[in-house]
């Protein structure tokens, strides 16, 4: 095999394909990004890890065909820093695979292609998404997902089509986050529990791609969910498992709410909780011109801060909030104002959840269809 390449538009495309690779894996082989050389002129990269893959397609000036599987972090380090010159890549006698760009010459390990697993095929239905809308949707949206491997169906994040919208739900079980965008295809009724890091991932890569095709495919145990835009395509297996029916936690009724500044409440936040214990919940007292914030932590150490707000709907309401999770919502309504709504609950022995939504002044709400809603810590007295 030998081609010749772009510089710019070879590192590009190996940078994505290996970025949904984990940082270790168990099987050699699946460290490998797989470069085939059709006689078409097409270059194609991909990679597959048994649970995400990524391919792209380049155009490049082809010699021979062929296909080679090469080590993918150390090629994408490599591509990453060669002089700004065209790229030969070509298969040596001895096995190895020659890169040469300008005065740099490197010769790379060859890995056995025969045994590399096929990489999945696409053939559900699908349908397209804004890319920008969904990029910002997915940022609103994964953080809220579970870190923690022990419950799986919590580290993903739901994807659910219905009629002509696409909602997106993750949750930890002390906070759900939720996203409505709008949908266009012919597939008008699914659902995917789709690996929180691989879709973090996708919104970042397909931020600025246009349309991007959403296409469900595969069964049993080998379902997918494929994001395609332009020429390049990832893929990931779905988690299985039954999400939890998160939606009905909603409230309906929103009566009783605060309007705050985004920005002031949290360059509040962050400054009070810095005395705070870890994971100690920031005290917040709502009233009708302003919200106070009150910590204390240890060393005797105490702030407090109050910032404007407008009350509406209720009485002066005093809660205690998990700092963090609390700005996670904050810089996730992307809006100038928040809304915090306190809701009710039918047990008297429960905490009620806040829920927060965007504002785009202080009298008017948002239409970006983005809700939060965020269990209250109890407080000391």
């Amino acid at each position: 095999m030998k081609f010749h390449v772009n510089r710019d538009v070879f590192s590009e495309a190996v940078s994505f394909v290996v970025k949904l690779l984990p940082q270790r894996n168990p099987q050699p082989i699946l460290a490998g990004v797989l470069i085939e050389a059709g006689e078409d002129g097409t270059l194609a990269l991909s990679a597959f890890d048994y649970e995400a893959s990524a391919r792209t397609t380049i155009e490049a000036t082809i010699d021979e065909p062929g296909t080679i599987l090469v080590h993918g972090r150390l090629l994408n380090d490599i591509a990453s820093r060669l002089p700004h010159a065209p790229i030969e890549v070509s298969t040596e006698d001895d096995g190895n695979v020659a890169v040469i760009c300008g005065p740099a010459r490197f010769a790379l390990a060859s890995m056995p292609v025969e045994e590399y697993p096929a990489i999945p095929e696409v053939t559900g239905e699908s349908g397209l998404v804004p890319g920008e809308d969904f990029a910002t949707a997915i940022s609103q949206v994964a953080f809220a997902a579970s870190r923690d491997d022990v419950t799986p169906v919590l580290t993903g994040v739901q994807l659910e089509v219905h009629d002509n919208q696409l909602s997106l739900v993750a949750t930890d079980r002390y906070r759900v986050a939720l996203r409505d965008i709008n949908w266009d295809g012919s597939q008008s009724d699914a659902k995917a529990l789709v690996p929180s890091r691989t879709l973090t991932e996708v919104g970042k890569t397909f931020s600025h791609g246009g349309n991007i095709s959403v296409a469900f495919s595969g069964s049993g145990d080998r379902e997918i969910i494929a994001f395609t835009a332009g020429n390049k395509t990832v893929t990931s297996l779905l988690i299985k498992g039954n999400f939890p029916p998160v939606r009905r936690l909603f409230p309906e009724q929103t009566g009783h709410y605060a309007v705050v500044s985004t920005s002031d409440l949290t360059e509040a936040v962050r400054r009070v909780a810095l005395v705070l214990d870890r994971s100690a919940p920031l005290r917040f007292t709502f009233s009708q011109n302003e919200v106070t914030m009150d910590a204390a932590g240890g060393d005797q150490a105490r702030a407090s801060e109050s910032v404007d707000a407008t009350l509406t709907g209720g009485d002066e309401v005093t809660l205690g909030l998990n700092p963090q999770y609390l700005l996670d919502a904050l810089g996730a309504v992307k809006s100038e104002f928040a809304r915090i709504t306190f809701t009710s609950s039918d047990n008297a022995n429960k905490l009620s959840p806040i829920l927060v939504t965007a504002q785009t002044s202080v009298d008017d709400a948002a239409s970006d269809n983005f809700k939060y809603l965020l269990q209250p810590n109890l407080l000391l007295r």
